[in-house]
């Protein structure tokens, strides 16, 4: 009798939706957008130098990879809801670090908000993989790009923008955005995920899972296409503010262009809508092909600054494009059973990403000046378009229902 007076949204949690995961993701974005543009800046200014900096990347994404590889080992102990907390708590501790500003501090900030976003992507990719119907997925992706715009449009041009007029300021807005951010999670009231099966022994290194991934192609291909992709902003993020610098253009152009890229967030629904008119692969191989030109582009025609810096923004459009539709044939392919295994491996993107793009600009830079990466990046996107020339041509599309009297029909022509 008294469970009757009991709200039915208390007893039962509504199953978040594709706009509640979309809210979650434009937090997130406020978050780390702000201090994006912010931290190349302040880790120059610290170490006056970009190969340092590129070495201090290096290892600070090797520390992130570990980290994010042993996520679902950590969920064995702690549940993933705590999980997701303890890594907004490392955005606001990062934040709280940065502002202290000696160079290691500087550098503790780094990877702890570096390791933070790893923990709360696993986290975030798992929910959606357990609330959200595969078919929907294009649209949650889409939905997260958009409710993302904001945070990633205003944050890294605010940042460099605030930062002058108060040093403190982009690390307090991302602080308290994280705050907000957690409070939200824990309205939504997401769990530990849901539950498939009754497990029948202790939860698995996720290491083990290694051997499972390496054999399913789709699986690869589909990191690999985050991993370069991730490379091509990597290098957008990072090195255009320092080539910036290095060529008298400012030291706020960084933050300024990122947040005019960002802007095309906004456009993503009308983007989909490009993608779905053509079949997956053809949209994943228009995106790394165009992208790739342009960075090789801006690599030959750095003699003329201006121009450089424009095909890199053309180029950075293209990786709008790819970070709607290049990650689906990872998310398509996972089996439902290995959701917060498959979900940490390829979380690692960033991390691995974030140790090959610092590492080989480490070695580029000794032979040639920042410009030389714009060129390597545009190699390594090309051969990810040759990769995707391997994608089955309907992947993505709805499948037909076979109608009735189909296979009768068929028989006599297969005969």
């Amino acid at each position: 009798m008294h469970e009757r007076r009991i709200p039915e949204w208390v007893r039962h949690a509504p199953a978040p939706s594709v706009s509640d995961f979309g809210v979650l993701a434009g937090l997130e974005a406020v978050v780390r957008g702000i201090l994006i543009s912010v931290f190349p800046l302040i880790m120059y200014r610290a170490l006056g130098d970009a190969g340092t900096v590129s070495f201090l990347y290096f290892l600070v994404g090797i520390v992130s990879l570990v980290a994010g590889l042993m996520v679902p080992f950590a969920i064995r102990y702690v549940p993933r809801r705590w999980a997701y907390t303890g890594g907004c708590v490392m955005f606001v501790a990062g934040a709280l670090l940065a502002i202290e500003g000696s160079p290691q501090a500087v550098v503790a900030a780094l990877t702890l908000n570096t390791v933070a976003a790893v923990v709360c992507f696993i986290c975030f990719n798992a929910y959606v993989l357990d609330y959200i119907d595969r078919i929907e997925l294009g649209r949650c992706e889409t939905s997260r790009m958009f409710y993302s715009a904001l945070g990633w449009t205003a944050g890294p041009m605010a940042g460099v923008l605030l930062m002058e007029l108060w040093a403190p300021a982009p690390f307090v807005i991302s602080a308290g955005a994280a705050v907000v951010m957690l409070a939200v999670f824990w309205t939504l009231r997401l769990g530990n995920g849901k539950l498939i099966t009754r497990a029948r022994g202790p939860a698995k290194n996720p290491l083990a899972f290694l051997p499972r991934f390496f054999v399913q192609p789709r699986l690869i291909a589909g990191y690999l296409f985050a991993m370069i992709r991730s490379c091509g902003w990597w290098i957008y993020v990072v090195y255009l503010p320092i080539f910036a610098i290095e060529q008298g253009l400012g030291d706020q152009l960084g933050g300024i262009l990122l947040s005019a890229t960002n802007a095309m967030l906004f456009a993503s629904p009308l983007i989909l809508r490009w993608v779905q008119g053509r079949s997956l692969r053809a949209a994943v191989r228009i995106g790394f092909a165009a992208c790739g030109a342009c960075f090789v582009a801006a690599g030959g025609l750095s003699g003329w600054p201006v121009v450089a810096v424009a095909a890199l923004v053309l180029g950075s459009v293209w990786l709008i494009v790819l970070d709607i539709c290049a990650g689906l044939p990872f998310l398509m392919a996972v089996k439902p059973s290995e959701r917060t295994e498959m979900s940490a491996i390829y979380s690692s993107y960033r991390d691995v990403s974030g140790i090959l793009t610092p590492g080989a600009a480490w070695l580029v830079l000794m032979v040639a000046p920042v410009a030389g990466i714009f060129a390597a990046g545009g190699m390594a996107l090309f051969g990810a378009c040759a990769i995707a020339a391997r994608l089955h041509p309907r992947l993505g599309r709805p499948r037909v229902p076979l109608q009735p009297g189909a296979l009768a029909q068929a028989e006599p022509e297969v005969a």
